[in-house]
């Protein structure tokens, strides 16, 4: 893998109590804040995903963030991304970024799980006993929480869930 010198990795997800991020190439439920806290987070930023995680989002491209996607079909046309074919390749792409996002899915996060320096992850408190896609699993030794936000479930949220914001040590 390419070296990152000053550049902060970060991997944002939602995962359940299993460690579940998604279903038949979707992910496990709606909450709207926790879209809203995905942009906040990463706009101004660029963000790394594979191939079927952009074929997920409803408009294509994220605005306001350099969307880089991984795939082995560099031909295939991505509008307002840039295509690669690896994650080495992505990282070196994106050198002059201050910060990267890794934002999935399962096949990403898997391999760029080593080069994270921060988590964001939105702990949703419900198991779907239907996931089928899953996060690696995390030794939390290895890891600081910096920042914890709790969240009740409410007319828009079905289930209650927390932000959590992890440091490598």
């Amino acid at each position: 893998m390419t070296t990152k010198e000053n550049i902060e990795i970060g991997i944002i997800v939602a995962l359940d109590e299993n460690n579940g991020i998604g279903r038949e190439g979707n992910l496990l439920c709606h909450l709207p804040n926790d879209l809203k806290h995905f942009k906040e987070v990463t706009s101004g930023h660029t963000v790394i995903m594979g191939r079927r995680t952009y074929e997920s989002l409803p408009k294509g491209a994220l605005p306001n963030r350099t969307n880089v996607v991984v795939t082995s079909n560099a031909a295939e046309n991505y509008p307002g991304c840039i295509v690669v074919r690896s994650v080495e390749e992505a990282l070196t792409r994106c050198k002059e970024s201050e910060k990267i996002f890794i934002m999935g899915g399962g096949q990403l996060y898997r391999a760029t799980f080593g080069l994270a320096d921060r988590l964001y992850l939105t702990r949703i408190h419900h198991t779907f006993s239907d996931a089928d896609t899953f996060f690696p699993e995390i030794d939390f030794d290895e890891w600081t929480l910096t920042e914890k936000e709790i969240h009740d479930a409410d007319n828009k949220h079905r289930y209650p869930y927390t932000f959590l914001t992890y440091r490598k040590k």
